[in-house]
């Protein structure tokens, strides 16, 4: 079982202003939640863990999470609002994101909502997004992932979003917390740019995580595809000829694809990350590549179930190709 750690919450995607109307679409989101339903979809176990309002918006969440099969046992309820993160899509598909979660349900959840022991089918953990830079939750989380260093894998995508916190000093101080703990880090060059600024090499920040202990960093770079950092050195793939819709969800599918990918290969502990061999690495990052291939043919959050994937991958099997998809 992979356990996610993060916020769920509620996306509005907004559309432009039609008179004196702004047309909006509310869709259960946010990373840690799509990357618990990515997994579960990809056939791995996957469990949240997160703070989730009992109003209207957060009883949808709790029972999205588990009519896709996703473990709600750790999930902590509490009074307080859900987030709502009003997303507009440019015309690539790239999304912008607004969050609206001040003292906000997924926010809220402190040391003491921490399980005491995690049960001995928990492999994994996985941290991202703003739930580990804000408080209380982050120094809850933090305390988690230092727990569990070394017991399990622990994963970390920073997918970092200065409309939340906009010092990326004081990002990096929060999330340096998790980076310490890491097994292994996803990012995107999205990430890299803001977070160590615009004219940082990808080598460089994967230096970086990998200084602090991590053994895999993966970075996607949108169309031009992933590029993986490890004991076996770096292994580029590219991305994916395909018609974007938007992009919205296809990093966390790269991340649920990747944590999955790794689980069905029996390679899903610290020691076998740390000894994969580029064969083994190829294998890892075309399949998550593949996966987010999907996502961002359809729109908004939809990951892919694994048959969809092994789809993809069975045509490129017939007909091999490789360019241009978005990853985020």
């Amino acid at each position: 079982m992979i356990l996610v750690c993060g916020e769920a919450l509620i996306d509005l995607f907004v559309g432009p202003p039609e008179g004196t109307e702004m047309p909006a679409r509310a869709v259960a989101g946010g990373s840690p939640f799509n990357v618990a339903i990515g997994l579960a979809r990809q056939g791995a176990r996957s469990a949240f863990l997160g703070g989730i309002s009992r109003d209207r918006f957060g009883v949808l969440l709790a029972d999205i999470l588990a009519r896709e099969g996703v473990d709600t046992r750790f999930i902590v309820r509490t009074d307080r609002l859900s987030t709502l993160s009003a997303i507009a899509t440019a015309p690539d598909g790239q999304p912008s994101y607004s969050f609206h979660g001040e003292l906000a349900a997924d926010r809220s959840l402190a040391a003491e909502d921490l399980p005491a022991r995690l049960p001995d089918e928990v492999r994994a953990l996985t941290f991202g997004s703003y739930t580990m830079v804000v408080e209380p939750v982050g120094s809850a989380y933090a305390m988690l992932a230092e727990r569990e260093k070394g017991r399990r894998v622990i994963s970390v995508d920073p997918n970092v979003r200065p409309t939340v916190i906009s010092d990326m000093k004081r990002w990096g101080a929060a999330a340096e917390r998790f980076y310490r703990c890491a097994t292994l880090v996803k990012a995107s060059d999205e990430d890299v740019r803001a977070a160590f600024g615009p004219g940082t090499a990808l080598a460089d920040a994967a230096a970086y995580w990998r200084g602090y202990g991590a053994k895999l960093v993966v970075i996607t770079r949108g169309a031009e595809g992933a590029i993986a950092f490890g004991a076996a050195g770096t292994l580029e793939v590219p991305g994916r000829k395909v018609s974007v819709r938007d992009t919205v969800g296809a990093g966390d599918t790269f991340h649920a694809a990747l944590l999955a990918r790794l689980a069905a290969t029996g390679r899903l502990d610290e020691a076998a990350i740390a000894g994969l061999d580029r064969e083994a690495l190829g294998d890892l990052l075309a399949y998550a590549t593949a996966a987010a291939s999907v996502t961002i043919t359809r729109r908004g959050a939809d990951l892919p179930h694994r048959t969809d994937v092994e789809a993809v991958l069975a045509q490129d099997a017939a007909s091999p190709c490789a360019v241009n998809c978005g990853l985020a």
